[in-house]
């Protein structure tokens, strides 16, 4: 029971690091405050340029094939999704 309960967190703590780590998380500037206007729509939209290179790169199925078709299709869109934080 200990061993479920224990993998449990282990599991929630990995998920909320890795939600932390999106597009909108990380649009700030220097000083800590959010980005806003122009600054905020370039990042963005260099940041999801760079996630849908990385989800494009890392479309694989299990057996570590390329996905091709309508499954890279919606792989892609559920990773830069979840990437920039929507």
């Amino acid at each position: 029971m200990k061993k479920i309960l224990i993998t449990a967190c282990l599991v929630l703590a990995a998920a909320t690091a890795q939600a932390a780590d999106t597009c909108k998380s990380k649009a700030i500037d220097k000083n800590g405050k959010p980005l806003a206007g122009a600054a905020l729509t370039s990042f963005m939209a260099k940041c999801t340029k760079d996630a849908q290179a990385s989800c494009d790169a890392s479309a694989k199925d299990k057996n570590g094939k390329p996905l091709a078709g309508a499954a890279k299709t919606a792989y892609a869109k559920k990773c830069v999704s979840e990437a920039v934080g929507n």
